[in-house]
């Protein structure tokens, strides 16, 4: 997964912060949770799939949608990735 690439392209498809949506995508790659709970990579592909799948929102709303998605079935261990109300409003992390 290269960051820069998967910034853009949730950006074009989603629109909202996607700087947010990456930093922690990257961080939950990096964790390896996804890949043992999946048996498979997190790819840009994976992420884009899923959050098309969300029912509205922007970026940020649909990522914490699929995680909130990834808690019930594998556990609240997910949660440390959603974004928070702070990292919205002022871009940190």
């Amino acid at each position: 997964m290269q960051p820069g690439r998967l910034e853009l392209r949730l950006e074009r498809e989603f629109g909202g912060q996607a700087h947010v949506v990456v930093r922690e995508a990257v961080d939950l790659r990096d964790s390896g949770q996804y890949r043992q709970d999946a048996g498979h990579e997190l790819t840009a592909e994976v992420i884009v799939d899923n959050l098309r799948d969300a029912p509205e929102g922007d970026v940020v709303e649909r990522w914490n949608w699929w995680l909130g998605s990834l808690a019930l079935a594998y556990g609240d261990e997910y949660q440390y990735f959603t974004v928070r109300q702070t990292q919205r409003e002022n871009g940190t992390f």
